[in-house]
């Protein structure tokens, strides 16, 4: 990373996304991070308003994330999901006791009158985080997944249905009213680099590139636009990227990610075992070992992501 005072924000969402994200929260200061996330997977369930992709980040970053899972907090219980089971309840969507805690605080917040936003802030702040987590808007937008079956809410298809159905589309219902969230829109008036993190295209990360006015944005500001491929060597590392791709009679290749985002992109960060596509693309691209296990890989990615935006300014 070169000694001018970057300004980046990553658009993220799921696992993938937050891995990245702490990665890069390790290297650069808040004043120089932000962290859009998406929140077409938010819902309701028991009267909650649930955001996945928001709380995953948040875990991820107060390393309270349960890394055995992948999603929800370390040294969970789970007596109230045993009650509600016994009493009848729907337990397909797993809520830890710890878990709940959030999403109660949350519901109250915003019940209270404060925006979404401003409880993501508020909680993130109280779980010792200092990276602002920022969802990509205020407003209502929910991912309807198109299937083969007929459409199902985002978290019915991911969780209660486990992706079985076969995917045909996707529709962000409540997109052409909704609004990027303004912090996101003053940071990328003077931002230096745009990390599309290893997020699942379709569902994590058009959802933020599809909010009325984000694109304008992107091309308005002088950041170079870098995505990270979730495709690595012809598979998706975790979640259901490369079987959506294949149902979507799309090549599960990480040169189709590309194709994907299309003239959005400035820079395009290949696995290596994806290097024989180094320089065969319509976008200049950076290859780089993208599998992230560790902290040390989080961090060695990110740093080599950085430096690539370095080398597409200039620098």
């Amino acid at each position: 990373m070169s000694q001018q005072n970057p300004k980046i924000l990553a658009l993220t969402g799921g696992v993938g996304g937050a891995k990245l994200a702490l990665g890069l929260a390790n290297l650069l200061t808040p004043d120089q991070l932000m962290l859009a996330v998406n929140t077409g997977d938010d819902f309701e369930h028991f009267g909650l308003h649930i955001s996945p992709d928001v709380d995953t980040l948040t875990y991820t970053l107060s390393s309270l994330a349960n890394t055995e899972y992948g999603w929800g907090r370390q040294d969970e219980s789970w007596a109230c999901m045993e009650s509600i089971a016994q009493l009848g309840g729907e337990t397909w969507f797993n809520l830890g006791d710890r878990d709940l805690a959030l999403h109660l605080r949350r519901t109250e917040m915003l019940r209270q009158g404060q925006t979404l936003s401003q409880a993501t802030t508020a909680i993130a702040q109280a779980l010792g985080i200092r990276h602002p987590i920022v969802p990509m808007s205020d407003d209502s937008v929910r991912t309807q997944v198109h299937t083969k079956d007929g459409e199902l809410p985002f978290q019915h298809y991911f969780v209660r249905d486990a992706c079985k159905p076969k995917v045909t589309g996707f529709e962000f219902t409540g997109i052409e009213q909704a609004s990027v969230q303004p912090q996101l829109l003053e940071w990328l008036q003077d931002a230096t680099a745009v990390i599309i993190c290893p997020s699942n295209p379709f569902v994590s990360v058009d959802p933020i590139l599809n909010l009325p006015g984000m694109r304008e944005a992107l091309a308005n500001s002088p950041a170079k636009v870098i995505a990270v491929s979730p495709i690595v060597g012809g598979s998706a590392i975790k979640g259901p990227t490369a079987k959506m791709m294949r149902e979507l009679n799309i090549p599960c290749m990480a040169d189709e990610v590309a194709n994907h985002y299309g003239g959005l992109l400035d820079g395009f960060v290949l696995d290596e075992l994806d290097k024989y596509l180094h320089g065969e693309l319509n976008v200049t691209t950076a290859v780089a070992q993208s599998v992230m296990t560790s902290l040390d890989d989080k961090i060695n990615l990110a740093r080599t992501t950085l430096a690539f935006a370095d080398d597409l300014n200039g620098i």
